[in-house]
């Protein structure tokens, strides 16, 4: 059932939930911290309840809506409330590099859409180079799979190429009830900061990119039968890594370790 929201149906297909718990909203607003000046864009405005608080300390911001009603309300929502640049697009399509010069970084924050935030999120990170930080509301089981640990249930190939980009903090959870419609799961806020000098040193991302894929495919599979097409035992041995042992007990700083060994083979 969908409910209206000032004079605007939510939308199953673009999976519109709409925070309005204006509690929630200030404490994310302040997690964020905005400053005059900054180079910001919200994914996903919606009725603009975020913006609103996000405008009031920055006076322009950008913002990326794929709904074309919504896109089209807001001008008239936030008349003379400050200078916001819209972009009726499709964020998993969008060239985020585009809002900013070079030298300058953008910070990203948004209320994104359960359905498409593992993708999207993949999609930012291809920007990271021009990301100063990323501030999202996810459904409670992605964002503890994006700060999971090694050894754990939620720990897998999300968590895995998210921190090897990012720092990943957990912020805070946000109950169904602060949403109009209330979605049927639990959510979170987590903080993402690209890396301004990497901990970890790969030779060929794109590899590390298959390597983890493999290894977290079939979740119960050794390294040494997850890997068999891409690795040999003396592969492991070279950096010290047990062949017998699954994919879901490596560290980030172990996979990229036994990709650039595996990088060899292919130079």
């Amino acid at each position: 059932m969908s409910l209206d929201l000032q004079g605007h149906t939510a939308r199953k297909r673009f999976g519109q939930n709409f925070l309005h718990d204006e509690n929630i909203i200030r404490r994310i607003v302040q997690c964020f911290a905005p400053v005059p000046g900054q180079h910001v864009v919200e994914i996903g405005p919606g009725l603009g309840a975020l913006t609103r608080h996000l405008l009031s300390f920055l006076s322009e911001m950008h913002v990326v809506e794929l709904d074309r009603d919504l896109a089209a309300r807001l001008p008239h929502t936030f008349a003379g409330q400050g200078t916001l640049h819209i972009h009726q697009a499709d964020a998993l399509d969008f060239d985020f590099s585009t809002l900013v010069k070079d030298g300058e970084k953008l910070r990203i924050i948004g209320n994104l859409p359960y359905n498409i935030s593992t993708p999207l999120i993949f999609h930012l990170l291809t920007f990271a180079g021009r990301v100063e930080d990323m501030c999202f509301m996810l459904q409670k089981e992605v964002v503890d799979r994006l700060a999971a640990e090694p050894g754990t249930a939620d720990y897998g190939r999300l968590g895995v190429m998210v921190q090897y980009r990012c720092r990943v903090d957990w912020l805070l959870a946000v109950p169904p009830g602060a949403f109009n419609p209330p979605p049927k799961v639990q959510s979170a806020v987590v903080k993402l900061t690209p890396h301004t000098v990497s901990p970890y040193t790969c030779d060929n991302e794109p590899l590390l990119g298959q390597v983890v894929a493999a290894a977290f495919n079939q979740r119960r599979k050794t390294l040494r039968n997850a890997l068999k097409s891409l690795a040999a035992d003396e592969d492991f041995a070279a950096v010290g890594i047990d062949p017998g042992l699954r994919g879901e007990v490596l560290s980030v700083e172990q996979f990229v370790r036994l990709t650039n060994q595996l990088n060899r083979h292919v130079q």
